[in-house]
């Protein structure tokens, strides 16, 4: 894991190759194509790329209107802007309809690190997920990345696709299958179980690693499709190790620890403990950011060994 690519740079160059593989995909932009990377497609394919400009309400109001013509819309800006100025017309135009738009949301998590809290995105899965009919994938790597903007334009309804700004260690090499809806397991355990998504997964990784040189055997899962969530991989973890941690680069409401909590009450009441924002963060280095507001392997560790207290 220790080349990284940033998952900004692997999405822009993914869009542009399935431009050239699919003439029915279409690009919306609110005048961030440079900081999306959207902009590789639109070099190449400037006649199906629009800039809308700073107008994110009206750009997912538009993308309706490509679907509706057989076109395939991926949608551009940052993610805390997506879920907010955009979302009247995602849960009125494209989810109640089920159209088939693909919403990128960019700068997700705390990667918008010096932009600050305005601009780091923390609640954008919990405002996705409340909605019906919407599919929420959220990206770990550049290999998941470009295997996702596939998946998510071969799938017949609307997509949120989560993207962060940030340079990620690449996990996975091109023989990673990926498919919607179906979690992985990255390592095997027996004690505790970690549930992450996002690129914060490698940071449950390392605490894993943490937990393992004190005897701690942690399985490890990597959880992309946040819904719908892949229910099945989540109850058999729990059974077996009887502790659940659940890693997001969110709040701790209503995004990924949410979901699980609500798969493991229904079928398998589990302790758990949770990972993820508690309050807004503030600008800074982004590995700083990390390690204050508790995201580092060290604190996941010692997250994975009170959920193992409450067994």
């Amino acid at each position: 894991m220790e080349k990284k690519i940033a998952i900004r740079d692997a999405y822009g160059e993914a869009l542009r190759d399935l431009g050239k593989k699919n003439d029915s995909i279409v690009v919306l932009e609110a005048d961030v194509g440079g900081s999306s990377k959207s902009i590789l497609f639109g070099k190449e394919f400037p006649e199906r790329y629009f800039n809308v400009g700073i107008s994110e309400f009206n750009m997912v109001s538009m993308s309706t209107g490509f679907a509706s013509q057989g076109m395939i819309p991926f949608v551009n800006t940052f993610a805390v802007f997506m879920t907010t100025r955009g979302i009247d017309p995602i849960q009125t135009l494209i989810a109640y309809d089920e159209m088939n738009v693909k919403l990128a949301g960019t700068y997700a998590g705390l990667s918008d690190s010096y932009d600050g809290a305005s601009h780091q995105a923390i609640t954008d899965i919990a405002f996705i997920r409340s909605i019906p009919n919407m599919t929420i994938i959220s990206v770990c790597d550049a290999v998941e990345t470009r295997k996702a903007v596939e998946a998510s334009a071969a799938y017949d309804g609307p997509v949120y696709l989560r993207l962060s700004r940030a340079p990620a260690p690449v996990i996975f090499d091109d023989s990673y299958e990926f498919q919607i809806g179906k979690g992985v397991t990255l390592r095997e355990g027996s004690d505790v179980t970690l549930v992450a998504t996002g690129t914060i997964l490698h940071k449950a990784l390392e605490a894993a690693e943490l937990l393992a040189l004190e005897g701690i055997e942690a399985e490890v899962l990597n959880i992309h499709t946040v819904k719908p969530i892949d229910e099945n991989i989540l109850v058999q973890a729990a059974k077996k190790t009887g502790a659940v941690v659940t890693v997001e680069e969110h709040s701790i409401h209503g995004g990924l620890g949410s979901a699980v909590a609500e798969v493991l009450a229904r079928k398998c009441p589990t302790p758990m403990q949770f990972v993820g924002a508690e309050e807004f963060a503030e600008s800074g280095d982004y590995e700083a950011l990390l390690e204050k507001y508790g995201y580092s392997p060290k604190a996941i560790a010692e997250k994975a060994k009170k959920a193992m207290e409450m067994k």
